[in-house]
């Protein structure tokens, strides 16, 4: 396991604000009441160890394969449906919706292998990212990856929580399946739109991991 770059900063931050307070409690608090000096102890601990926490990088073998359409984010599997994209396909796709947790890894991989088409930031509200609006009204990062036998949009999607979404790709990029492509910050969701028949490898509520899970095959 490794710790991924976007967290160097905030794991720096925690780690001082730990030691501030553990000082100053251990000063002005201890000889009085040491129970209250050793809760604070225990709290900014187990604060710091989730930040280092959510910020790692399993090492995992990843899943290749052309025909193969490769989980990009981890998280628990809470759409698959067929809706119309109005952002890029101007059609009806299939949906397929993770919802990553504050617990989860939040390292983002690309799904198939492939060039760059479309790379879009929108701008937009905090809603909870496993509200229904959330993929069209929140703030995300839309990318279209074409591949052999297609073209998949992957949308990087804020929750109430995520404050930053990171994207690594551009345009003219060429990528390899479950190449990173970003990582989202404190809780989100992602979005993969498929073209319709796609078969469906994972059910609603199923645990995925990025990189690994097969999501569909095309």
């Amino acid at each position: 396991m490794t710790i991924h770059k976007e967290g160097y900063k905030s794991i720096l931050i925690s780690a001082i604000l730990f030691a501030v307070i553990n000082l100053a409690s251990f000063y002005f608090i201890s000889f009085s009441m040491a129970w209250l000096s050793w809760l604070i102890f225990v709290l900014t601990l187990g604060l710091v160890l989730f930040i280092i926490s959510f910020f790692r990088v399993p090492n995992r073998k990843l899943t290749q394969g052309s025909n193969l359409v490769i989980a990009p984010a981890d998280g628990k599997v809470v759409v698959i449906e067929e809706v119309y994209d109005e952002e890029y396909f101007k059609d009806k796709r299939l949906q397929v919706s993770i919802f990553m947790s504050p617990a989860n890894v939040h390292q983002n991989r690309t799904p198939v292998a492939g060039e760059v088409v479309y790379n879009q930031y929108h701008k937009g509200k905090y809603l909870v990212a496993w509200h229904p609006k959330s993929s069209t009204e929140n703030e995300r990062h839309s990318v279209v990856i074409r591949y052999a036998k297609g073209e998949v949009l992957v949308k990087q999607i804020a929750g109430a929580l995520a404050k930053r979404i990171v994207n690594y790709l551009s345009v003219g990029q060429k990528v390899d399946q479950a190449a990173e492509m970003g990582f989202i910050k404190f809780g989100s969701r992602v979005d993969m739109l498929l073209p319709l028949g796609t078969k469906v490898n994972v059910k609603l509520q199923e645990v995925v991991k990025n990189g690994v899970t097969v999501i569909a095959t095309v």
